[in-house]
């Protein structure tokens, strides 16, 4: 059961995000960000963690406790090891509270693969 006392965390406005990458259509990515980008993407590669990425981000008040999201059908140590490998990605950040540790996704990266993968023409071109 989660001892969250519910608190509000800040969302960070998705224009004001300044992606680590161009938009695939505006031009081949650099060796630099094509493999930034890859490790946050293979992070994601892994059903585990992208479920676990997905229990975070849906639950209510944008943070969960471990103890709220460690039911995906694995140990609690491979939980505790794909919850490492999305930090490590920056995906997701932590915070200790007594004994339970807490998760939030950061919005920054997501805004970041998400300006990736916009398909959409930018502004003034045809």
């Amino acid at each position: 059961m989660s001892k969250s006392a519910g608190a509000e965390l800040p969302v960070l406005d998705p224009e004001a995000v300044v992606p680590c990458c161009p938009p695939l259509t505006a031009g081949e990515l650099s060796v630099e960000d094509a493999e930034r980008m890859a490790a946050t993407f293979k992070a994601l590669s892994d059903p585990v963690r992208l479920r676990l990425f997905s229990k975070v981000a849906s639950h209510p008040g944008g943070e969960a406790c471990v103890c709220d999201i460690q039911d995906v059908g694995v140990s609690q140590p491979t939980v505790s090891h794909h919850l490492k490998k999305l930090r490590e990605a920056g995906l997701l950040t932590s915070e200790r509270r007594g004994t339970w540790v807490y998760y939030q996704v950061t919005p920054s990266v997501v805004a970041s693969m998400s300006a990736m993968l916009d398909l959409r023409p930018a502004a003034g071109s045809a």
